[in-house]
């Protein structure tokens, strides 16, 4: 896999000719060797569909494409980065929340709630969590951001995880999402927190939680 773990908050990428990673803009700590970094409207793979799902989701500048040959550190905010390894399967990233992948992967852009219905959007909406997960398909690494590290919550068939919103990071496998409200609409405005809004997931897979609340 491309991506190595330097400590909590940086990992380093292999470069190689003929392929490509895919980061957040502004992710470059540094390089060595002949490296480009150049913006990427598409995202990778997904195409004019996820460049309009990034827009819808307030995420106002492109990915970078980053080729050539050479080592690439990441890190963005000093905040934790958390490596994940696909190996076929699919992995769902709160959009915010991604810092890099590996061109390898498929991407495309996706609707947390879409399992919710527009119910479930209009709480996205209030609970401040982005509406848009960046889905990953394929054989590659991912790196991905959180406050306070990130820990794994496995997801088995009868027993659903409930994960606040806004400390959700990622998830993966054969899972349905849900997001539902605790409390009234009346004494929903204003409030965004797990208490008031809650991100079910159910069916077979893992969760990934940063271990604060805190908006990226």
């Amino acid at each position: 896999m491309a991506f190595t773990r330097i400590n909590g908050k940086l990992v380093e990428a292999r470069v190689e000719p003929g392929q490509r990673l895919f980061s957040q803009r502004g992710a470059m700590i540094g390089y060595t060797g002949e490296v480009r970094f150049t913006p990427s409207i598409t995202g990778g793979q997904g195409g004019v569909m996820s460049m309009i799902g990034r827009r819808v989701a307030n995420e106002d500048t492109p990915l970078m494409t980053v080729e050539g040959q050479g080592r690439v550190m990441f890190g963005h905010g000093g905040h934790h980065v958390h490596v994940i390894d696909l190996t076929g399967d699919t992995l769902f990233v709160e959009a915010d929340r991604l810092l890099a992948f590996e061109g390898t992967l498929r991407q495309s852009a996706v609707f947390l709630g879409s399992q919710g219905g527009v119910m479930g959007m209009v709480r996205g909406q209030v609970s401040g969590q982005g509406l848009f997960t960046t889905r990953l398909e394929g054989h590659g690494s991912v790196g991905v951001l959180a406050h306070g590290g990130v820990f794994e919550l496995p997801i088995v068939p009868g027993q659903p995880v409930h994960v606040d919103p806004q400390a959700y990071v990622a998830h993966r496998g054969e899972v349905r999402n849900k997001l539902s409200t605790a409390i009234g609409w009346r004494e929903m405005i204003g409030r965004g927190s797990g208490e008031a809004f809650q991100l079910e997931l159910s069916g077979q897979g893992t969760a990934y939680v940063q271990a604060s609340e805190e908006k990226l």
